[in-house]
């Protein structure tokens, strides 16, 4: 009989567990609280502005739908509250593209309306199109949707890098955010 000689067990703590991978995650949220202030500046903004003085003037947030809805007495005034909306969400913190200003305005009675829709969490077919161009990338990188989320993950932490480069450089027209970065 081979009798191997008797070796004493290494430690738990001598034991190498193997380490999770680098990963990440590609999301596009939006802080409701961050838009609220946002919009509550845009109005006190509004109401000291002379050109809009002695004319409707309405911001309203659906903080349930995301929605942001924009009453004025013309198409001018449309456009120079879009403008003061757009800086003040960017002072805030909250991309310009997170605004979805692709429905037109419409008249109703005196006033002209406009409903702006607040991009929040990634809808599926952008993040095809994210996943799509990570693969097609050539990277070893390996990304998964996960509802509004793009989980990615690599061996290297470099290869995440360039990953969130070319998501920046991509112009997905919508805006990203890279969260939950474990190395």
């Amino acid at each position: 009989m081979d009798h191997q000689p008797w070796t004493m067990p290494q430690p738990p703590y001598l034991c190498k567990k193997p380490s999770p991978m680098p990963s990440f995650d590609i999301a596009s949220k939006v802080d409701l609280q961050t838009l609220d202030n946002a919009i509550n500046t845009v109005k006190k903004e509004i109401a000291g502005r002379f050109d809009f003085r002695d004319s409707p003037v309405s911001v309203e947030l659906n903080k349930k739908d995301f929605i942001v809805s924009l009453e004025v007495e013309s198409d001018m005034k449309m456009k120079q509250l879009i403008d003061v909306l757009i800086s003040r969400a960017i002072k805030q913190g909250i991309d310009g593209n997170a605004f979805d200003f692709s429905k037109d305005a419409y008249p109703s009675g005196k006033v002209v309306k406009k409903e702006v829709p607040v991009r929040n969490g990634l809808k599926q077919e952008d993040a095809k199109k994210i996943v799509k161009m990570i693969k097609d990338s050539g990277l070893k990188v390996q990304a998964a949707i996960m509802d509004d989320i793009i989980r990615v993950t690599a061996k290297k932490i470099d290869d995440l890098q360039e990953v969130i480069a070319k998501c920046n450089a991509g112009g997905f027209g919508i805006p990203l955010q890279y969260i939950n970065m474990k190395s």
